[in-house]
């Protein structure tokens, strides 16, 4: 046995568990391109408040967004009705570049 005791450091099952896409994404680079700032929120016990938060803004930017994007993109309901698989592709399209300015904004800032 040894004298001293060395803590267990990291973020429970639990914590990870409630983690959406943009949060895990956001982990996945902080580990891979700035391992300073992970390791300091890991040690400092913010890591999982953080990874949450950026999960929950880039929900919250893209439900606010896709609405606008998809209206200037003319992905109408008389699209949807008339065309549908041009409106599933004009939606695909608009997903994509919202998803790349939150990638660019969060995640990778």
């Amino acid at each position: 046995m040894s004298d001293y005791e060395i803590p267990a450091i990291g973020l429970s099952e639990a914590a990870t568990e409630n983690l959406g896409k943009y949060g895990r994404m956001r982990k996945r680079y902080l580990q891979a391109h700035r391992p300073e700032l992970y390791n300091s929120l890991l040690l400092s016990g913010t890591l999982n408040a953080h990874l949450l938060e950026i999960d929950q803004t880039a929900r919250k930017r893209l439900e606010l967004m896709m609405p606008e994007m998809a209206k200037a993109a003319g992905a109408t309901k008389e699209l949807k009705a008339h065309d549908p698989l041009r409106w599933v592709g004009l939606m695909n399209t608009c997903k994509a570049q919202v998803e790349e300015i939150i990638l660019n904004e969060l995640i990778w800032d």
